[in-house]
Parts: structure tokens; C-alpha cells; sequence
């Protein structure tokens, strides 16, 4: 009966937590210095501020018979906001993405592609360098670096890519590498795009004429009225968080031990993703509506990612005061400002793309919606 009592009472206080939480972080993103904002990533610098101060005490003072409900109930509302926030995105882009992708493959994508290799490069070399010169742990060496890149690249689906790759032991230390370079991670892509322009004292109303589009009259389609199980859409958005779900459980063997050797698996978030982008890019069976509203799929995204952002920042505060070194903080502005020079290199001289197409696609490279 007490531990039946103790759980509704943890759960319902972390309910509470959460929206504390979400209201300051907004409050903290809203604040605006040289057209510089935090946004949403305001919510995950009050989370891990609460984890710091508060997770280790009421995960003690809440354990019952050697069970941290603290622990299971943060991993629920992490998981549950990652689902929401990924299926959204898939939807979002579905009606557009694969005719996006075959028709600006060899500017965008490759561009895309190149910062990410360029990345990932970057930290791998960090990780050896911090392995060989410090003598740090290979295991907690390469949890917290790819922390960092996520956090470098302000890539939400990254982050969680991270968390679920490696050991549930690491997973702290993933996060504290995210919040550590988030910052930067926000703030230099941002004055990027900013001081390019005014360094290479660029006419803005010449670049501004180079990638105007000429209006067009669009053919007249006839609307077709289409069958809604609801009129949310939420019971469609559920079918493809379910099969996302599922498939991002599929493991392949990439070894010879089978599965029980190295697998490969799209995880929850490669699952629910695919699956949302299908949908959204047919739309329909027949006269069977596929898409949830647009209202709807804003409002999860953004529900989802905050309690994404919660439920992994507050287990991460926990262990970030303990884990942070200054070394780290170099590591992602290293991951965060050599893709950003690599990309705009390339494609200004090898793609020749003109100087607002460049920077626009350099911040959907870095994932950054400030920028």
C-alpha cells in the first residue's frame, strides 16, 4: 500500500516539476540579448540547473525497497516526449521531403552530409585526443564527446541517438555533454550567420534578388473530401507512433555472434520518424486522410520536445556539476565551429551557391531554428 501510495505521489510531483520546469525555461528563452535568444534550449539549461540541485535528494528520499521511481518516471516522460516530438517532425515533412530530396540532392544534401562527416570527424579526433593526453576512460571518453556533438549540432534526435547507443550507465554523462555545448552550440551558429554577411560586406539586396522566385499560377486541382477517424488527427498520429515504434525495435545482427553481437536498429526515433514521413508524403488511402491537423502536430512538437528536454536534463543536472571541465566546453566549440567553416567553404566554391542559400543551408545542417 505505501509503495502503491509513493509512487502516485512521486509521479504526481514530477508532473508538477515539469511544468515548473517548462514555465521557467520559457521564461529563460524569451530573453533576448543582441537578437540572441535561447528558446526552447532555455528549458533544458532550468532542467539540468533542477537536476544539479535537487534529483540526488529526491531520488534517495522517494527509493523504496531499492527502486528509484525518480529514475523510471524521468525515463517515461523522456521516452513519451521523444515520440511525440520525432512522429510530429516526420509529418511535417512528409508532404515535401522526398521531392526535396531528389531535387536538391547535390547542393543541399551533400552539404548536409559534408557537416555531419565534418562533425563526427571532429569528434572523434577530440576523443582520442582526450583518451591519449588526459588518460580518460575509452567508455565515459566517448559518451560524453557524442553528447557534445549533439549538443554542438543542437540536434535533438541526435541526442537521443546518443543516449540509446550507449551503456544505460553512460547515459548521464551523454547529457551533460549535450548541455555543455548547447550553448555554444546556439549562440555560434547564430552570430555565423549574422557576421558573415557584414565581414564579407555583402549587398543584401543583390543577395536577396539572387534567390527570389518568380510567382507562378499553380494548376486548380479538384479537392477531394476525405474520411478523418477524428478531427485531431490524433488517432492517425497514434497508428504511426505504435509502428515506429516497433520497427525502431528491429534489430539487424552486424556480426557473426548474431544478436547477441553488434545490431543495428533505427531505435524509437529512426522507427517513428520513418514511419511519419511515409504517411505525410502520401497523405492518404483512398479517401482515408493520413494526416493529423496542423495545429495538432505543433502542439506535440513542441509539447515533446520540452518534455524530451526535461525528462533527459534533469538526470543529467544531476551529474553535471561533477562531470564538467573546462576542456569539454573547448571540445564543442571545436565541433561546432569547424563543420560551420567546412560547409561554408564548400559551398560557396564547389556548390557556388549564393550566400543566403549557403547560410540557410548551413543552419538546417547544424539543425539550428534560431539560426
Amino acid at each position: 500500500m505505501v509503495l502503491g501510495v509513493l509512487s502516485i505521489k512521486t509521479i504526481s510531483f514530477l508532473v508538477f516539476c515539469v511544468f515548473a520546469i517548462a514555465g521557467l525555461g520559457y521564461l529563460l528563452g524569451r530573453i533576448t540579448i543582441k537578437g540572441v535568444s535561447l528558446g526552447t534550449a532555455g528549458v533544458f539549461i532550468v532542467a539540468l540547473l533542477f537536476g544539479a540541485l535537487l534529483y540526488n535528494p529526491l531520488a534517495e528520499q522517494l527509493k523504496v525497497a531499492g527502486t528509484s521511481y525518480v529514475t523510471n518516471a524521468l525515463k517515461i516522460i523522456e521516452n513519451l516526449g521523444l515520440i511525440l516530438f520525432v512522429t510530429s517532425v516526420g509529418f511535417i515533412a512528409g508532404p515535401n521531403f522526398f521531392g526535396d530530396f531528389k531535387r536538391n540532392f547535390k547542393s543541399y544534401i551533400v552539404l548536409g552530409l559534408l557537416i555531419i562527416i565534418v562533425g563526427g570527424i571532429s569528434c572523434w579526433a577530440c576523443t582520442m585526443f582526450d583518451i591519449k593526453v588526459y588518460g580518460r576512460d575509452a567508455k565515459e571518453a566517448a559518451a560524453m564527446l557524442v553528447g557534445l556533438l549533439s549538443g554542438s549540432l543542437t540536434s535533438t534526435p541526435a541526442f537521443s541517438a546518443a543516449k540509446a547507443t550507449v551503456a544505460p550507465e553512460y547515459e548521464s554523462l551523454v547529457s551533460v555533454g549535450h548541455g555543455i555545448a548547447y550553448i555554444f552550440g546556439v549562440v555560434g551558429v547564430v552570430l555565423f550567420v549574422q557576421l558573415i554577411p557584414k565581414i564579407s560586406k555583402a549587398n543584401m539586396a543583390e543577395e536577396r534578388a539572387k534567390i527570389a522566385i518568380k510567382a507562378t499560377k499553380a494548376e486548380n486541382k479538384k479537392s477531394v473530401k476525405l474520411f478523418h477517424l477524428d478531427h485531431m488527427g490524433i488517432a492517425v498520429f497514434s497508428l504511426a507512433a505504435i509502428l515506429g515504434t516497433f520497427i525502431g525495435k528491429v534489430k539487424i545482427p552486424m556480426s557473426a555472434e548474431g544478436l547477441e553481437g553488434t545490431c543495428f536498429s533505427l531505435t524509437t526515433t529512426g522507427g517513428c520518424l520513418l514511419v511519419s514521413l511515409i504517411l505525410g508524403h502520401f497523405g492518404r488511402i483512398g479517401k482515408l486522410s493520413l494526416m493529423p491537423e496542423e495545429t495538432t502536430l505543433k502542439l506535440f512538437r513542441e509539447l515533446g520536445l520540452v518534455l524530451f528536454l526535461v525528462g533527459a536534463g534533469i538526470p543529467g543536472g544531476a551529474d553535471f556539476v561533477a562531470n564538467f571541465n573546462g576542456m569539454y566546453f573547448v571540445y564543442g566549440i571545436i565541433m561546432t565551429i569547424v563543420p560551420l567553416i567546412a560547409g561554408f567553404i564548400f559551398a560557396k566554391y564547389v556548390l557556388k551557391l549564393p550566400m543566403l542559400n549557403n547560410l540557410g543551408s548551413i543552419t538546417g545542417g547544424m539543425t539550428s531554428t534560431p539560426a
